[in-house]
């Protein structure tokens, strides 16, 4: 069970990334996308899609 989630958390982190650079966002804070948790990038992308 613990994989699954895991797995599901990063196939989002993922999803998120990639819609994010899609955006040409690359960074956030001076910290590369890929380093972000799951909560801070579905902020960015809130942020960026309020924005457009």
């Amino acid at each position: 069970m613990k994989n699954m989630l895991r797995e599901a958390v990063e196939m989002k982190k993922n999803l998120l990334i990639d819609k994010l650079i899609a955006l040409r966002v690359f960074k956030s804070n001076d910290k590369h996308l890929f380093e972000l948790t799951l909560s801070e990038l579905e902020e960015e992308y809130r942020s960026f899609r309020k924005a457009r």
